[in-house]
């Protein structure tokens, strides 16, 4: 996962001066119901309030009048905003736009306002012209190097992440070259009636001109015609038309990420496609046949004049102008505005999980009710998710050698490892989180973190994890270990843990001066994590003798597992058992509550260890959970493979950032640990009152019904 771009630097500070410079609209008016229905529009244009077809005598409320570019139909805004002598204001998506397509109907993460024109209509200055003419206030930030140099970084990760304006390419569909051909021209393909074609200042011959512009300009390349994602959707007609035939012509008919394909050519062909800009990004030199934004700075071989634009600009600049200054961004999960670098590290977030993802997935041991939330976390453009019940079903159903196998945690059986060696394919395994949700797996509540490990499963230590290669060879960056001390800081002070249930109120202790309290979180007695990764003690209660004859004289909290409290799992001790080797039973109050209270936690394999260590506590192990052998705890059965030194916040960088995956509940695309602390805070705050666990069995059973209906009904 890319490291988050943090609000505070220098850089933030010189484009929060820039942006003050310009005006700001609180009462904006639109005449198209699909402006006022985009959501989050106003807190993108800074407004107060944006109001939808207003009258004559309400202009005087008005700050300025909003269309989106230069559609046709926003002639009555036009009208309105001269009639009345207000701004008008041209919308457009900015070129960072979002994950799927604008037909789709997903709204922008960005967009462009821009007072004077719009950048791709070429008649007139735009304020992104303006920009880079130095005529607008926003050009004295382009001699800023700070700026400059966030400009280099953000252009290098979007390259890194093959981002563009949309990201739903397939990821495993890719541009083979013809070895025939030692070279391979792009021509770029747009959408007919297009507005930046119509405004684009088209060669006199148009698109067939540059096609055959290529083909006699590259003789014994081989030309590859590229067709715009909404022409292969069939929502839009293409500029080019029939492509003739040609033996050294080609058409690609699939989604290819333009970015993969763009560092496969070596040269690009456009007549006003951001494309062409991208291909600048690559490296690549970029033919105009048109008057793109990006064409006239010297920076690309120009087949129509733009005698206005006079002044010779780096790549950088240009990015700076277009990727940074003129548009305005929007953060997907808390939906106020932000800097280009947060929608760059979001829609990286999604396209580096969509590429582990890609292919065919064939899954088993998957309950039916954790088939909705499954399918969302393996979503890829383009992949294919099977659920089958055995090797036989998924024969049925298509198996075959480019097929990978996803098990549920230790459900493998015999015949599905041996339908994987077969056809020499690995097999991956799902698990919750440690970050999981406000509520019970065991009473079907969703996860807001997975992971998927393709070498073993993090609760069982008797062969090597992801999770544990993580941390025995990873190279930590200064990023990660910044973001995990901050994230540490962020799940104090939310108070939030795997579950996040039980009351909130101080726990009664008696102990006295003299004596340290120890918490023993109790576990569920069947569960994997016990069964693979403990030696001796192996039961609660074994636990709690072991912990009271160690510490005869201290005083020992037992907080049973809330699996175990509910009846949904194994692993109750008799309340006369457990008092008689500890000192106080908990059974409804939040392990962040108990943990505040106590000084030091004795545990089998029990994640509450892990969330102790986050807390500064003294950690005792009985078993190899992961977060033991690295020198934090004091472990009674050291690991032999874990022989490297961590310090915390390097276990919390991998087991917390690295390792998972995150799922927004809110937007449902792939998010960051932090923002679901804050989303599990938030509905832990919301189910205050409501979050015992202890409820009566008509309620559990009640709410089991409620996420098994979920579930089924999305998991088609």
């Amino acid at each position: 996962m890319p490291a988050l771009f943090r609000v505070g630097t220098a850089a933030d500070e010189n484009e929060t001066k820039t942006l003050n410079k310009l005006k700001t609209y609180r009462n904006i008016a639109t005449f198209s119901y699909g402006i006022a229905r985009l959501p989050n529009l106003a807190q993108l244009l800074g407004a107060d309030h944006l109001l939808a077809r207003p009258k004559d005598e309400q202009a005087r409320d008005i700050d300025a009048v909003v269309g989106w570019g230069l559609k046709p139909n926003t002639e009555n805004a036009r009208q309105y905003a001269e009639k009345n002598r207000l701004p008008y204001l041209h919308l457009e998506d900015g070129f960072l736009r979002s994950v799927n397509l604008g037909v789709d109907g997903e709204p922008p993460l960005s967009i462009v306002v821009d007072e004077r024109g719009i950048y791709y209509d070429s008649s007139q200055v735009s304020d992104l012209e303006a920009i880079l003419s130095g005529d607008d206030p926003r050009s004295a930030a382009l001699d800023d190097p700070a700026l400059l140099s966030r400009a280099q970084s953000a252009r290098k990760k979007i390259v890194e992440a093959q981002l563009s304006k949309y990201n739903s390419s397939p990821c495993d569909l890719d541009f083979e070259k013809d070895p025939r051909f030692k070279r391979h021209v792009l021509v770029v393909d747009q959408t007919a009636g297009d507005m930046s074609v119509v405004k684009g200042g088209l060669h006199s011959g148009g698109f067939q001109a540059m096609l055959e512009a290529a083909l006699d300009e590259n003789p014994g390349a081989q030309i590859v015609v590229k067709t715009h994602p909404d022409v292969l959707a069939g929502k839009k007609k293409s500029c080019l038309g029939p492509i003739p035939k040609h033996d050294r012509l080609r058409v690609l008919t699939s989604p290819i990420n333009p970015i993969r394909l763009l560092e496969k050519v070596d040269h690009v062909y456009v007549a006003t496609s951001q494309l062409g800009f991208e291909a600048l990004m690559v490296g690549r030199p970029v033919t105009c046949f048109g008057i793109p934004f990006y064409a006239g700075w010297d920076l690309t071989d120009d087949r129509v004049a733009v005698p206005r634009r006079n002044r010779c600009r780096s790549l950088d600049e240009l990015f700076a102008a277009a990727y940074l200054l003129y548009p305005r961004y929007l953060d997907p999960d808390t939906k106020e505005r932000c800097e280009a670098e947060r929608v760059i590290e979001h829609l990286a977030l999604q396209r580096g999980i969509f590429e582990q993802n890609k292919g065919r997935i064939f899954c088993f041991g998957f309950s039916l009710w954790k088939r909705a939330f499954v399918r969302s976390y393996l979503r890829s453009p383009g992949n294919q998710v099977t659920f089958a019940r055995s090797p036989r079903g998924a024969k049925r159903k298509g198996f075959d050698s480019s097929c990978r196998v996803l098990v549920w945690g230790q459900r493998e059986t015999r015949a599905v490892a041996d339908l994987a060696a077969k056809h020499r394919t690995t097999i991956s395994r799902m698990e919750d989180g440690f970050l999981r949700s406000v509520g019970l797996g065991s009473d079907l509540t969703a996860p807001a973190s997975l992971v998927v490990d393709q070498s073993g499963i993090y609760y069982d230590p008797t062969s090597p994890s992801d999770l544990e290669n993580i941390l025995q060879r990873r190279h930590f960056t200064e990023e990660e270990l910044e973001r995990a001390a901050s994230l540490r800081l962020s799940i104090l002070e939310a108070k939030v843990s795997k579950y996040n249930l039980g009351r909130t109120d101080p726990l009664e202790l008696k102990n006295t001066e003299q004596q340290r309290v120890i918490l023993v979180p109790g576990q569920v007695e069947d569960d994997a994590s016990i069964d693979k990764g403990c030696l001796e003690v192996r039961t609660n209660l074994g636990l709690l003798e072991a912990v009271r004859k160690k510490h005869p004289d201290d005083y020992i909290v037992f907080k049973p597992h809330p699996d175990v409290v509910t009846g949904n799992r194994r692993g109750a001790v008799p309340s006369s058992t457990a008092r008689a080797v500890c000192d106080l039973v908990v059974e409804d109050a939040s392990i962040a509550q108990c943990l505040e209270s106590c000084d030091s936690v004795h545990s089998m394999t029990s994640l509450v260890g892990f969330e102790a260590l986050l807390r500064g506590l003294d950690v005792t192990t009985y078993g190899q959970p992961f977060y033991s052998g690295w020198g934090l705890t004091n472990d009674r059965h050291p690991h032999k493979r874990r022989t490297r030194r961590l310090e915390l916040n390097e276990l919390i960088a991998g087991a917390l950032i690295v390792y998972p995956r995150y799922l927004s509940s809110d937007t449902g695309h792939f998010t960051t640990a932090e923002t679901v602390v804050a989303n599990l805070a938030a509905q832990s705050a919301s189910h205050k009152g409501q979050r015992a666990y202890r409820t009566n069995k008509m309620a559990r059973r009640l709410r089991k019904l409620v996420h098994l209906y979920k579930g089924l009904t999305n998991a088609s």
